[in-house]
């Protein structure tokens, strides 16, 4: 009989908060071994047993920055041996905004970076080629395939005409 453990997938919540034209990013860099240590990224994390990705967002960036926000669903992302033998599937949101009062987070220190000047940012190879659709017009599919850490292809797929 096949091991099914190795298709298992993670499934997860990732936001970008924009604001005037900047990101609020988050640099990864007070855990110990974080696999993100070092890296920019944006909130979010796992979702809870029976929780959908909208309350999961909501829920991430309310325990990491103690902010409220509107989020808008961009796309559905998968990376295939992100994390040895084991699939991610991130839900990946925008907010235009918050409310509230940003709180310091006990996984890193958050930034405001220009929107343009976000590749310049130490990121995940994957990260560089979905933020650039970040805002588009359309919904889309990801699929971004992985081998000991390193990124080997990808394929963006849009929605609609």
């Amino acid at each position: 009989m096949e091991d099914l453990s190795r298709h298992m997938k993670i499934v997860a919540t990732l936001c970008y908060i924009q604001k005037n034209n900047r990101t609020l990013m988050l640099l990864r860099n007070k855990k110990e071994n974080d696999m993100h240590d070092g890296k920019y990224v944006g909130l979010g994390g796992k979702c809870e047993k029976g929780e959908d990705p909208y309350a999961c967002i909501i829920r991430e960036v309310r325990e990491e920055a103690g902010i409220e926000i509107k989020p808008i669903y961009v796309a559905n992302l998968t990376f295939n041996d992100f994390v040895p033998e084991k699939d991610w599937e991130v839900h990946l949101f925008r907010a235009e905004g918050y409310t509230g009062k940003l709180k310091k987070c006990n996984e890193g220190d958050f930034t405001w970076v220009d929107s343009d000047k976000i590749n310049g940012l130490n990121l995940w190879p994957g990260d560089r080629i979905f933020l650039q659709y970040l805002n588009s017009e359309k919904f889309f599919f990801g699929n971004f395939e992985y081998s000991s850490g390193k990124l080997k292809d990808h394929r963006i797929y849009f929605c609609g005409k």
